[in-house]
């Protein structure tokens, strides 16, 4: 992971891992073949399954323990524990989801809680956010690209909690981004006034990420 090179397409999903481990690669998987009449990103395959790839080990977050705090640039903050964050409206959305890895999965049920509705009452300005994990995972993104119903703080997929592997208890989910976007295990939101890069980021990855750019590094 100290790498100054992005890492290819095809090797670890870039999401929420626990930096300071030198932990193996989790092992690839075999793509499917492309749905007939449905639309893919540039570069992307069709996965059937949910392919479990990180760079690390996972983290052990217990719900009784979890919060997420939403840090303004005033220095401002507001958290939610697990129960309050059970106790707001919760939405369901199925979305298509797209790792940089080139794996794309069609259709996806989650359950989870706007970030509409976690930052209406935030006092804030900026156009950025740093969106921290567990395990010290770090990535940016536009306050445009988590608000107007595009992002959640998802903790059900598929009907059920939502497993370690993909970040439960609880991962932002930013389904019209890159999935390294989605932080796994996610404990925080720092809104900026100036961007600035989060961890995969730092080492080539492109800011924003769009798969319909094929934004997968820096120039792209």
């Amino acid at each position: 992971m100290t790498s100054a090179n992005p890492p290819a397409p095809g090797g670890p999903d870039p999401v929420g891992s626990d930096l300071s481990s030198g932990a193996a690669l989790t092992p690839g998987f075999r793509g499917r073949a492309r749905p007939k009449g449905v639309t893919l990103p540039p570069g992307q395959y069709a996965e059937e399954g949910f392919p479990v790839l990180s760079a690390g080990p996972t983290p052990n977050v217990d719900s009784s323990t979890w919060s997420f705090t939403v840090t303004a640039e005033s220095g401002a903050t507001r958290s939610w524990t697990w129960a309050e964050l059970m106790a707001l409206p919760q939405d369901e959305p199925t979305v298509d989801i797209h790792c940089v890895t080139r794996w794309s999965k069609f259709g996806t049920r989650w359950r989870g809680v706007s970030l509409d509705v976690l930052l209406a009452d935030v006092e804030s300005t900026a156009d950025f956010a740093m969106v921290g994990s567990y395990g010290g995972y770090t990535t940016n993104l536009p306050v445009a690209d988590l608000l107007g119903g595009k992002a959640w703080i998802a903790h059900t997929f598929d009907g059920k909690p939502l497993h370690p592997e993909h970040g439960g208890p609880a991962r932002l989910l930013v389904p019209h981004l890159y999935f390294w976007k989605s932080a796994k295990w996610v404990r925080s939101l720092t809104l900026m006034p100036v961007d600035r890069p989060g961890f995969w980021e730092k080492l080539g990855y492109h800011d924003l990420g769009d798969p319909w750019r094929e934004q997968r590094y820096q120039g792209d």
